[in-house]
């Protein structure tokens, strides 16, 4: 029987794949390497591939693209629905398959290398950013218990962190 669809649970090495053919029976339940799968799917004719947007699904649905099949990628909670059984991967797959195939499914598009370097760009300030409000926050709340008070904003703590450091040093050392 030809196979028409597939869903691919993608994993971090051991990746599980449910393929059916046009009356939706299942052709293929197969577990593949990462090494296998462009070797699994290089000599195949055009299937609908379908995968849950995740880590590194727009990776795998570029490969595949260029092999000459359709990708669909589907945010995860709309997958989920069509779990069956107990979550494996078996079944996250079947369930993949199932959920690309429906008329009024929600794809998320396809993004290139360039649109993926910069989302990675502002992830990684993000990060940065959290961690310099982290590190703020620590900074006035040991200041604070030792009587100074410094107001929220980055700005207050580079201009009056020093100023508080020799405010106090010179109190000290005239109390003495």
């Amino acid at each position: 029987m030809k196979v028409t669809t597939v869903g691919i649970d993608l994993a971090k090495n051991v990746f599980q794949l449910h393929g059916v053919n046009e009356f939706g029976k299942p052709v293929i339940k197969k577990q593949l390497r990462r090494d296998q799968m462009v070797e699994f799917f290089v000599n195949l004719p055009a299937y609908l591939i379908g995968m849950e947007a995740c880590g590194s699904a727009h990776h795998w649905a570029r490969k595949l693209q260029g092999l000459g099949h359709t990708m669909k990628l589907m945010a995860p909670q709309f997958v989920k629905p069509y779990v069956k059984s107990n979550k494996n991967d078996a079944a996250d797959a079947e369930a993949i398959c199932e959920a690309v195939s429906r008329p009024n499914m929600r794809f998320v598009p396809l993004k290139n290398i360039e649109q993926q370097a910069v989302l990675a760009l502002h992830r990684v300030r993000q990060s940065f950013v959290k961690a310099r409000t982290a590190q703020a926050n620590q900074i006035r709340g040991l200041l604070g218990e030792f009587g100074l008070i410094i107001p929220q904003g980055i700005g207050y703590i580079r201009t009056r962190v020093h100023f508080a450091f020799l405010y106090n040093a010179a109190g000290s050392s005239q109390g003495a």
